[in-house]
């Protein structure tokens, strides 16, 4: 259940990083609910997460999520660029995701 739990922390995660764009500084209060909300679900999840799982490994792992999770919903709804060498970047941090992943028992 640990693993599900870090996988939905950072999910939540991607899901606070891009409303943070829309609370235009915390001055929208739908959008700013909704990414304190987000944030606080993420981090109660990886406390849940981390009642199993190593620190180093659940950290590096919800963060990775987070950041390739952002990046793609940056390049799909907020246009930034999706060049080869960036695409590549987030392939090699997806690599690390697994790898963590596969290394880690539990």
């Amino acid at each position: 259940m640990s693993w599900a739990y870090l996988f939905i922390a950072g999910l939540l995660e991607i899901a606070w990083a891009v409303g943070l764009k829309y609370t235009q500084g915390f001055s929208r209060l739908g959008p700013s609910i909704f990414t304190l909300v987000s944030m606080a679900g993420s981090v109660a999840l990886l406390g849940l997460a981390l009642r199993q799982l190593p620190l180093g490994t659940a950290y590096a792992i919800w963060t990775g999520i987070g950041t390739v999770g952002t990046a793609i919903a940056g390049m799909i709804m907020l246009g930034e660029p999706a060049g080869a060498l960036r695409l590549l970047c987030i392939a090699l941090i997806v690599g690390g995701i697994f790898g963590l992943k596969l290394l880690t028992p539990a």
